[in-house]
């Protein structure tokens, strides 16, 4: 009985006014896609930065960032850059909450530009357009940790 007591009053004190820096975990970035395929490539890419990837589909997502808030989230646009647009607003959310940019959001798309260039939500920090290579991605990876970090 006593580890599920343990268990309740950590949900409970998560549940209040928590500040969410504190549960900001750094070492992990959320690599969010339809395709598989994609997904692996970001991962083994996230983890030459020394980082932890955690790769989910889209529909899933939006349930690892109601438990972690990683310190960064790679999203892959898919053709159109709307793939994983449902996720927004759950972005939005926890960077209104903590007050900060965080997590910070890569978004891998077919076009070049910026976020507003490209008519993007302001939740979108950076663009890095596919082919996603490890020279294109790792830099803005490391940068946006780096950032947040600070």
């Amino acid at each position: 009985m006593r580890p599920l007591n343990r268990t309740v009053n950590q949900l409970s004190l998560m549940s209040r006014n928590v500040d969410p820096e504190m549960l900001t975990d750094f070492t992990r970035v959320l690599v969010v896609g339809k395709s598989p395929v994609n997904r692996v490539v970001v991962s083994k890419i996230v983890e030459r930065s020394g980082l932890k990837p955690i790769s989910e589909s889209p529909e899933t997502a939006a349930t690892t960032l109601r438990s972690l808030i990683p310190g960064a989230v790679v999203l892959d646009g898919g053709a159109d850059n709307k793939d994983c647009d449902a996720l927004m607003s759950g972005i939005d959310a926890l960077r209104r909450i903590s007050g900060k940019s965080r997590p910070s959001v890569i978004l891998l798309s077919t076009k070049s530009g910026t976020p507003e260039s490209l008519g993007l939500s302001s939740v979108v920090d950076a663009v890095v357009v596919k082919p996603i290579t490890t020279e294109r991605l790792q830099p803005v990876i490391d940068h946006l940790i780096g950032l947040g970090r600070s």
